[in-house]
């Protein structure tokens, strides 16, 4: 298949129960990463890991793309080769994180703002010449007392709506990530109403920003309690009320829906993932979109060190693997124990 326009690329990238690689942790998140397996922040460190990533053999078939920061984009390998020469060798393309953080929404607001649609079509277009085919923008909503407000939900919607825009008109898939964040004491209830209310926002603005739907990837959280919650709620509550707020506010022409794992473990993640894909009943792609819970045990089990490699490079593909059958509601609990 050429992959020639964002409607076949947004397709590939989920395409036979592929998912996404988030590997575009800043620089600062980064090293806060490190700081919890002893190895320092720097250029050559961030480089070696992110090539053990990108050169596990569980990447091909199981990984479509890869979320990137500006410096992983530009970088080399050890022995020279470009790093998304390396990926897109195992099928996996390559994307771009494209928004520049958070901003208080106004002067003592616990609310936020994404930032970084100033020369965005200037860095869309230097992406693209490298050789980026998508993008990514991370919108944050919290739930809280009299949070979140209209005014957030649609001030952030607009945004997400006007760099999809852009994005297309460069050529680059947008995915659009509307975040409920988990932290907080709010209940199950409130975290569908927030995400539904979010959702109806985006594709409202998306509509009216006249963005190519089938040509965009939604990377939303999953509908669960609070972090704090008093009550916790089953694999079944999450994956059904996941799909009721889907449902309800999500066209079904958007090719796929790969969820971030917003603090789940990684092995919560893919069971959430699994349980919606066998109740079933709707037409797009639901997938992953994955940092930590596909990062986490490469991340401690490579601990800096270049014999640990093939070890780190093994969990990271298991995880691909398992991902790749939940996407497809083929994964058993009984294929971790090995893991």
């Amino acid at each position: 298949m050429t992959l020639d326009n964002i409607e076949k690329i947004a397709s590939y990238i989920v395409s036979e129960g592929k998912g996404i690689l988030a590997a575009d942790e800043s620089n600062p998140t980064c090293g806060k990463r490190f700081d919890t397996i002893g190895v320092e922040n720097i250029e050559s460190n961030r480089r070696d890991y992110r090539e053990m990533l990108f050169r596990s053999s569980g990447l091909k078939g199981n990984i479509g793309g890869v979320i990137l920061f500006d410096e992983t984009l530009r970088q080399n390998a050890k022995d020279g080769t470009p790093l998304i020469d390396i990926m897109n060798a195992e099928g996996a393309l390559p994307g771009i994180k494209v928004d520049k953080g958070l901003v208080p929404i106004q002067d003592g607001s616990e609310e936020v703002i994404t930032k970084g649609l100033d020369g965005l079509d200037e860095r869309l277009k230097e992406y693209t010449a490298i050789g980026a085919k998508f993008t990514k923008w991370r919108a944050v909503i919290k739930i809280g007392d009299g949070m979140p407000t209209d005014k957030c939900i649609d001030g952030n919607a607009d945004a997400l709506a006007e760099y999809a825009k852009l994005a297309q008109n460069n050529g680059l898939v947008p995915i659009v990530e509307p975040e409920i964040l988990m932290d907080g004491h709010h209940t199950i209830e409130q975290s569908f109403d927030a995400s539904s209310r979010a959702l109806a926002s985006l594709f409202n603005s998306l509509k009216n920003k006249d963005v190519n739907l089938k040509g965009v990837l939604l990377k939303p959280s999953m509908v669960t309690p609070g972090s704090d919650a008093t009550t916790k709620a089953s694999v079944d509550d999450v994956a059904n009320m996941t799909l009721k707020s889907l449902k309800e506010n999500v066209p079904a022409e958007v090719p796929g829906i790969t969820f971030l794992s917003g603090g789940q473990t990684e092995v919560e993640a893919t069971e959430h993932l699994d349980a919606m894909n066998k109740i079933g009943g709707f037409e797009w792609k639901l997938s992953f979109s994955y940092g930590r819970a596909l990062q986490a045990g490469a991340l401690k089990a490579w601990s800096g060190d270049a014999e640990n490699v093939f070890i780190a490079q093994d969990i990271l593909s298991h995880r691909a693997k398992m991902n790749n059958l939940a996407a497809q509601g083929k994964w058993d609990k009984g294929l971790e124990e090995d893991f």
